[in-house]
């Protein structure tokens, strides 16, 4: 599975020379995703949607690693310019967690009742 994952981060823009970080990047982020799997569910069980999402979380994670390099925002008066990307913003690592939604378990949301 590591492969594929490797595979979906070259697609999604990674280069040879950061394969060295993003290898233990790809499978932290598999693991990290088995482990948060319902009771029951393996990674086989999701289809594509496994290793998309885990080659979604390694890319993020080398995004916030390395940095991205893009400008997120300019302004001329006084000048000041943000580098960056989604990272913060949740980005890759939010797509990745709702493309897996229906194979995850607890994914830090919950209804409390209320007494009335």
């Amino acid at each position: 599975m590591t492969e594929e994952i490797m595979a979906l981060c070259r697609a999604m823009g990674a280069t040879e020379d950061q394969e060295g970080l993003l290898l233990p990047l790809a499978q932290a982020s598999a693991q990290a995703l088995e482990r948060r799997l319902k009771p029951g569910t393996s990674p086989g069980l999701c289809g594509p949607a496994f290793p998309l999402a885990a080659a979604m979380l390694a890319m993020d994670g080398l995004e916030r690693a390395v940095g991205s390099g893009r400008v997120s925002s300019f302004t001329a008066g006084e000048v000041s310019i943000r580098m960056g990307g989604t990272a913060g913003e949740g980005g890759l690592t939010a797509t990745a967690e709702r493309l897996l939604a229906p194979w995850l378990g607890e994914t830090g949301f919950a209804f409390r009742g209320v007494r009335g």
